[in-house]
């Protein structure tokens, strides 16, 4: 008869919990009163304190931040600092139900083989090289970031990156370090490739023409110069591929086997749901209706129409592909950072913005784009977006907003590239790292590179942004 498993006391689990709620509870009601000496009034102060919660308990307590926004929420509501009107306003429920349709979208587009297809396609480069490969591979994992979503596109590109080092028996590292520097760049270029990109689009009023006119040729310099660095970066990494695939392709041996795979309706769901998106101002000038209404719908027509033709899938769809637990953090987290709004401390934030920086632009977007990287480089850039975007907001009553608001989405989408947990892709793609090739990438290593990428991405954009600033209404 086998032992039963060993467990530890409760107390000796509860201990170690304990400690850290009450170190967050201390450095919250801390900066409560903090805040309340530097001259805030009481509710202003509260609703600070409990933002910070959410800001600490993402960066220090991953596993609870969700219990830490019911809670906030439930503080926020008791002491008539948040009402209900405002947290149904502030929740963002557009830009939740626009990502729901879209997780749909893309739990159908992976079973229609359409993310293999991808992975064929690169794999049948001609005359292969090592350069040539990683720059197409990096390319595609920043355009398909673009379409889906940054972490969708670095889960495939990863896949692919395994199976070609598999075969040719190299450290797969830095060879997913540059595709992940390139996919977080390229989230930047459309409102689907990172969460931040709709909240933005959402908040700011912009469509789907404004990122493709102004944000996607920025993204696509940045990408540019973000390729060419960490080609140069990884040369020597490089040409130990080159000598490998010789070796390889001298033996008659292919990268990888190739399966036919039937894309055509995967194809023929993306351009839809693309075609709905991209033409959704047409469509709402023409029908007269809200800005941006088809727009937050449209993955919800394109979903719908997907779990009538997928029945058998519907509720897999829904129940599996949809990232439940993120979304609901993320509607919270919009309410409390909307309380923000609510109690005035955005309006003070803006003042001190003002005050410290003036009101030019070339001083303004290189403010804004620094401390949207840093920011993110150290807590999920939805959170810091979604504590800046009433700043930029209030600095908009009085300055252009155009160019803050871009300066803001480029710096949260290149400043993750800084650190490890500066992205979702980041820790996604090292999680995948360690479980495939059990290797660990040190902070020192991963910095290196990725602050001299997202230093190079962001002065581009800020130079790009400084230059068109004045055609920008």
């Amino acid at each position: 008869m086998e032992d039963a498993p060993v467990t530890p006391p409760p107390d000796a689990a509860r201990g170690p919990l304990l400690r850290r709620w009450a170190i967050l509870l201390g450095i919250t009601v801390a900066a409560g009163f903090l805040g309340r000496w530097g001259g805030l009034e009481p509710l202003q102060a509260l609703s600070t304190s409990v933002f910070l919660a959410i800001l600490l308990g993402t960066l220090f307590f991953w596993e609870f931040r969700l219990a830490i926004a019911f809670l906030g929420v439930s503080v926020l509501i008791f002491t008539k600092a948040l009402n209900i009107p405002h947290f149904v306003e502030a929740a963002a429920l557009p830009v939740i139900l626009f990502l729901v349709g879209m997780m749909i979208v893309v739990g159908a587009l992976r079973d229609l083989g359409f993310f293999t297809w991808v992975v064929q396609l690169i794999l049948s480069i001609p005359r292969i090289t090592g350069r040539k490969f990683m720059a197409v591979a990096a390319t595609a994992s920043a355009l398909l970031a673009c379409v889906v979503d940054e972490v969708t596109s670095i889960i495939f590109i990863s896949a692919l990156i395994f199976q070609v080092c598999g075969r040719l028996k190299l450290n797969p590292t830095p060879y997913l370090i540059i595709c992940v520097l390139c996919t977080n760049v390229g989230s930047a270029g459309t409102m689907m490739g990172n969460p931040v990109g709709i909240y933005i689009g959402t908040q700011a009023g912009f469509t789907f023409q404004d990122f493709m006119i102004w944000a996607f040729p920025v993204m696509l310099l940045s990408l540019a110069s973000t390729v060419a660095l960490t080609l140069f970066w990884y040369r020597r990494e490089l040409r130990a591929f080159d000598v490998a695939l010789q070796d390889r392709l001298s033996r008659n041996l292919s990268l990888v086997s190739k399966v036919e795979i039937p894309y055509q309706r995967g194809v023929a769901v993306l351009l839809f749901t693309l075609a709905m998106i991209a033409s959704h101002h047409a469509l709402e000038t023409r029908l007269g209706l809200d800005r941006n209404s088809i727009l937050l719908v449209a993955p919800l027509i394109c979903a719908g129409v997907i779990m009538i033709a997928k029945r058998d899938r519907a509720r897999h769809y829904v129940e599996r592909e949809v990232d439940w637990w993120t979304l609901l953090f993320f509607m919270l987290l919009f309410a409390i950072a909307g309380t923000l709004e609510y109690t005035g401390v955005t309006t003070r934030a803006a003042g001190a913005v003002a005050r410290g920086f003036g009101t030019q632009m070339a001083v303004l977007v290189p403010a804004v784009m620094t401390m949207s990287a840093v920011g993110s480089a150290f807590v999920d850039n939805v959170i810091f977006v979604a504590a800046a975007s009433p700043v930029v907001h209030e600095l908009g009553k009085t300055l252009p907003a155009m160019p803050l608001w871009w300066a803001l989405l480029f710096g949260a989408c290149f400043g993750g590239n800084i650190t490890l947990i500066g992205s979702t892709a980041n820790i996604v793609a090292l999680g995948m790292l360690e479980k495939h090739s059990h290797v660990h990438v040190r902070f020192w290593d991963w910095f290196k590179i990725g602050f001299l990428s997202a230093l190079v991405a962001c002065a581009i954009a800020t130079a790009a942004l400084l230059a068109l600033a004045p055609l920008m209404k």
